[in-house]
């Protein structure tokens, strides 16, 4: 009863348009209302630990190091240098976005500001180029996806917090994935251009790679800075978002020069806005997550799947089935902070690392961005081209196609994710 009352108070409010937080907040106080032993105090005192949870502390951090890099000119230079590398491949300018999401991925963090970023600048490149327009909104959509699982990650961190898994790992879990499906995005545009006939670009001199190389090096360290600092034991996770934060203000500020320091004002509070977003649902989530717990919900869950003789590879199934359809109504880190708390001691049980795990639910994440009617991708994408949601939706369809593929490897080869994290820690 506790268990029904819980998910269909949670699916009613939403049903009705209340907001995913307040929803996970309201749903929580009726459950423990009508049916647990805790009091209303205990409530308050959740609210006030979500925060000065340790790792969440790198949720601020990072948007705010991200918001520096998205404010300046750090994308333009890594475009650049992207499509100075590969633009004069057939389909070039299209690999050399993804190519450039991919680097921004790597210093952001967030997948609607990869887009905003990157696609901002490139669609109406590539349309000028003689692209058509849902090729080249279709292709930023789906690599813009690319922001959650190249570290640093938000979601990432999110997922650490709600399972208490190495964040340290679950980064370096994410570099290979990240690698993989952006060359498979790249394969995939290569082998539809010569369908639709794009024409390829000059290959540019040796001397315009290094220079944009050059130009784009302070925004490319930032990555070696938050991987190398959390690995060589420099500083934790948390510590590696301040130190990221500090170190977009100073580039975008006082080497790069896009913005002044009559500009910071504006980009902390953007910042800021996002952050109170963000912490408010995953306030109301580990509520969420702390009436589960305290009724031991996960715990049933994962004995009846046990007793029922389901294998792994069966249960990852049903976790990927699951998350797609969470990923089309939901934004990410609500959906982490509910389904993670129950998916996580059967898969323990079942003998699944907790960083693949990680990796299966930020993969099935990214999908979810990318699919009508909530995919935040698809929102920030009709923004930028002026298409509706539904043409959006229909030219990202083929590449999504390509998402499903990587989610089935990521899903049934741990190795791709383990390697690394493995190999280093």
């Amino acid at each position: 009863m506790t268990i029904a009352t819980l998910f269909i108070a949670l699916f009613v409010l939403m049903l009705i348009g209340v907001p995913v937080a307040v929803a996970l907040g309201l749903s929580s106080l009726i459950t423990i209302l009508l049916f647990a032993q805790d009091s209303m105090a205990s409530l308050a005192l959740k609210l006030f630990e979500t925060s000065e949870h340790y790792t969440l502390l790198a949720i601020p951090f990072f948007i705010l190091g991200g918001t520096f890099l998205t404010t300046g000119g750090v994308a333009r230079r890594m475009i650049r240098f992207a499509n100075a590398c590969i633009g004069h491949l057939r389909g070039g300018l299209a690999m050399a976005s993804v190519m450039a999401c991919m680097l921004f991925a790597a210093v952001s963090g967030s997948s609607p500001a990869t887009v905003v970023a990157v696609g901002s600048i490139v669609i109406g490149g590539m349309v000028r180029a003689g692209y058509p327009m849902p090729f080249a909104a279709g292709v930023i959509c789906n690599a813009g996806t690319l922001g959650i699982l190249i570290p640093p990650s938000i979601v990432m961190v999110v997922y650490a917090a709600a399972t208490e898994t190495s964040v340290g790992k679950l980064f370096m879990a994410g570099v290979i994935p990240g690698i993989l499906l952006g060359l498979m995005l790249m394969a995939a545009i290569y082998l539809r251009a010569g369908t639709v006939r794009l024409q390829s670009q000059q290959r540019a001199p040796l001397r315009e790679v290094l220079r944009s190389g050059r130009d784009s090096l302070w925004g490319l360290l930032l990555i070696a800075i938050i991987l190398g600092g959390i690995y060589g034991g420099v500083f934790t996770p948390t510590e590696a978002a301040a130190v990221a934060a500090v170190y977009a203000f100073v580039i975008a500020v006082f080497v790069y020069r896009d913005i002044g320091l009559t500009d910071v004002p504006r980009v902390l509070r953007d910042a800021a806005k996002v952050t109170v977003m963000l912490m408010f649902i995953v306030a109301n989530a580990l509520l969420f997550a702390h009436v589960l717990t305290t009724e031991r919900i996960p715990q049933q869950i994962a004995e009846a799947i046990i007793g029922s003789g389901m294998t792994d590879w069966q249960f990852l199934l049903v976790v990927n089935l699951l998350l797609l359809v969470a990923g089309m109504f939901m934004e990410p880190t609500g959906i982490i902070l509910i389904l993670a708390p129950i998916l996580f001691p059967i898969a323990t049980q079942l003998g699944i690392d907790p960083v693949h795990l990680g990796i299966i639910m930020v993969v099935n994440l990214e999908i979810g961005m990318v699919t009508p009617p909530i995919g935040l991708n698809l929102f920030v994408t009709t923004g930028i081209t002026g298409m509706s949601i539904m043409q959006v939706a229909r030219a990202a369809l083929p590449w999504t196609a390509v998402l499903l593929l990587f989610l089935l490897i990521v899903t049934y080869v741990p190795w791709v994710s383990l390697v690394l994290p493995n190999a280093l820690f």
